[in-house]
């Protein structure tokens, strides 16, 4: 299964798998999980079909007599034809296209089929396929861009640095919280990258190290960031006190 846009082809997936194509009229079908889509525009799904059949009324036409995902003890009555499908695949057109602002995971792809599938090749023994399928919906992840700078008036604990200091997201309707330690960023800000995020609100805050006692911070943390498919948001911040620990 491949994304395919202006700048080339990015394969998602190379694993086999069968899908019963009536179940996808009524049905969502996760296809492809976890594949990272670099941040650019497609405008085309095509998946390459290596075999099927179709039952039209109790006679059975295949790829091949010896397909695999025949039912048991089936009697073939003809071929089934699949123009291209093995080498170009199917295309699913993305109505308006796919812009993907950062690099990202697919996380559901739903399609609506139509109920036509094929039809009698003329007087031959054989049966075309020619499926619609329709992208309705595509959900990516998303991405937080944490930033944290000194403030002009604030000095930290001796042998403390902005990189001791630790970012942490959790999605706020509940989840796992994402730790990541700040990362100097070459231009007076230390930041952490909190990648492939499901679409929603997160909470943002720091962990300061055991020489920090208090910290607050511009905006003030825990701060909501929402995150939408396949976009980058960035959230800076500006550590504007710090308290020490005591002795």
């Amino acid at each position: 299964m491949d994304l395919v846009g202006p700048s080339g082809k990015v394969v998602l997936s190379t694993s086999e798998t069968t899908v019963d194509l009536l179940t996808l009229a009524s049905e969502v079908a996760v296809l492809v999980k976890d594949a990272v889509v670099p941040a650019r525009t497609y405008d085309q799904l095509r998946m390459v079909i290596t075999g099927g059949y179709v039952d039209a009324g109790g006679a059975i036409y295949a790829s091949s007599p010896t397909y695999p995902g025949l039912p048991p003890e089936a009697v073939v009555t003809g071929p089934l034809r699949m123009p291209s499908f093995g080498q170009s695949g199917l295309k699913v057109i993305l109505p308006g296209g796919l812009t993907i602002g950062t690099d990202a995971k697919v996380l559901v792809l739903d399609f609506d089929v139509s109920q036509s599938f094929g039809h009698a090749a003329g007087n031959s023994v054989a049966w075309v396929m020619h499926p619609v399928v329709k992208a309705s919906e595509v959900t990516m992840t998303g991405s937080i861009e944490v930033t944290l700078a000194l403030g002009p008036e604030v000095s930290l604990p001796a042998e403390v640095s902005l990189a001791d200091f630790r970012a942490a997201v959790v999605p706020v309707a509940g989840g796992d919280e994402t730790v990541v330690a700040l990362a100097d960023r070459g231009d007076g800000t230390f930041g952490a990258s909190f990648r492939f995020l499901s679409p929603g609100d997160y909470s943002v805050t720091f962990l300061a190290p055991d020489a920090v006692a208090a910290l607050a911070t511009d905006p003030p943390v825990p701060a909501i960031v929402a995150v939408a498919s396949g976009t980058s948001v960035t959230a800076p911040f500006l550590l504007t006190s710090v308290t020490a620990q005591g002795p």
